[in-house]
């Protein structure tokens, strides 16, 4: 009994914040921005901050750094020439694959 009401204040927060996250903006940026500047950091924003989120967990999503960084390294030779996003992740992970695979045998 104790975990579900833990579960659902842990669930009650996460909520509220995600809603005030949302919610806020709204309610405080009535008119419309004409700030150059704002807009700027406003439209780089998101890719910003999933490259802070997904570069660091391409080191730790498999048990070898090498294996990752084979990965890595071919997934941003893939996107430098403009590969579609499943071609480098696919050609990605079929690179940690072969290196986990030589790594395995060696």
């Amino acid at each position: 009994m104790n975990d579900v009401v833990l579960f659902l204040k842990y669930t009650a927060v996460m909520a509220s914040v995600t809603y005030a996250v949302r919610a806020v903006p709204l309610i405080l940026c009535k008119k419309k921005i004409e700030n150059l500047f704002i807009k700027s950091f406003l439209y780089y924003v998101p890719y910003a901050v999933l490259g802070a989120m997904t570069f660091p967990a391409i080191f730790f999503a498999t048990s070898n750094f090498i294996t990752a960084l084979a990965g890595c390294i071919t997934a941003l030779i893939f996107a430098w020439f403009e590969k579609s996003l499943l071609t480098v992740a696919v050609c990605a992970s079929f690179a940690v694959l072969c290196a986990e695979a030589l790594l395995y045998f060696l």
